[in-house]
């Protein structure tokens, strides 16, 4: 695989005050934030990092999960660990590209082939360069990617069979480019809102759809109001894990390889807990859920998907396009 030509990134050093008798000082609390409801997949993912995060440092880092947009919105919270004024967060990928627009090459529709390539790129050598240039480049610290999984497309007006089903649909999309970008190659009319806004707009009708991790789609109850699903498998999601640098500022050296075997350790551990859940929640949607659930050939899809590639790796400069090379390089 060809390497990166990415800046080399020099650790920072890290101190923890000690007790006159050498033993370590009070407990360090960290106040981890997501958007989404408690029980949401961030909720489950962060109960797994909180356990292990504890057990891993005996103690002595107390995480406390924030749900809900009670220490920050997903959009604010990455210029909040910038400035230092929240320690953690779960952010979707998407949201990270405005602070940071090399995160947008995991969110090209159809970047990934499989699962196997997705799990090479984000495990491997392309993977943990991504976290040493984040840091390096905005010093927020990207302590897991967590587990990915597909959006599923949904709407009000009509299923979707054909790509051309998609012509003039209102689509809620993040406030992200490469989404807008995509839903128009696809025929439709994208309208980017921030998540806090999208439940809203979804159930006055001020958009038709849109799409999200499949159970967000029955943790928000979505399928109360949005008739159709469509299994597209356009874009990959993920909820990756973020630290500030001024929370792992706090930690010794061996405590901030705990927090971050913690992360990864929990990534793991939950990916397992959603291997086949995609599937059920589909059939859950599907059946008792009430909607009604179309597989379009993506064909079309796919080659629509191409020219959005192709036009962000033109527009985004070496960096962006080096990294689309390496991921596609990773799927052989």
């Amino acid at each position: 695989m060809k390497h990166l030509n990415f800046k080399t990134v020099t650790a920072s050093a890290f101190a923890f005050a000690l007790t006159a008798g050498g033993g370590l000082a009070a407990d360090i609390t960290m106040n981890v934030g997501f958007g989404a409801p408690e029980e949401s997949l961030y909720g489950r993912f962060g109960k797994i990092f909180e356990a292990k995060a504890e057990e891993y440092t005996n103690g002595a880092v107390d995480v406390k999960l924030r749900c809900c947009n009670q220490i920050s919105s997903e959009d604010e919270g990455f210029k909040a660990m910038q400035l230092g004024t929240v320690d953690g967060f779960f952010i979707t990928a998407n949201n990270v590209s405005p602070h940071w627009p090399l995160m947008d090459v995991t969110v090209l529709p159809y970047i990934f082939q499989n699962a196997d390539h997705l799990a090479r790129v984000l495990d491997g050598e392309v993977g943990q360069q991504m976290k040493d240039k984040l840091q390096a480049d905005t010093s927020v610290h990207l302590l897991a990617f967590g587990p990915a999984m597909y959006r599923d497309f949904y709407n009000s007006v009509r299923p979707v069979n054909t790509m051309a089903d998609m012509d003039g649909l209102k689509i809620r999309v993040p406030k992200n480019e490469v989404m807008i970008a995509t839903f128009e190659a696809f025929g439709a009319n994208p309208v980017p809102l921030a998540w806090s806004e999208t439940p809203t707009a979804l159930q006055t009708g001020t958009v038709d759809g849109g799409d999200n991790g499949t159970s967000f789609i029955r943790d928000m109850k979505f399928y109360e109001f949005e008739p159709h699903l469509v299994i597209l498998e356009h874009f990959v999601s993920f909820a990756p894990l973020f630290a500030s640098d001024a929370f792992m500022k706090k930690l010794s050296d061996e405590q901030r390889e705990q927090i971050m075997r913690a992360a990864k350790d929990a990534g793991a551990e939950f990916a397992v807990e959603l291997a086949t859940e995609t599937q059920e929640v589909r059939d859950w949607l599907a059946s008792e859920g009430g909607m009604a659930m179309t597989t379009p050939d993506k064909t079309d899809f796919v080659e629509a998907a191409k020219g959005v590639q192709e036009d962000f790796a033109q527009q985004r400069g070496e960096d962006f396009v080096e990294l689309v090379k390496a991921i596609q390089d990773a799927a052989n």
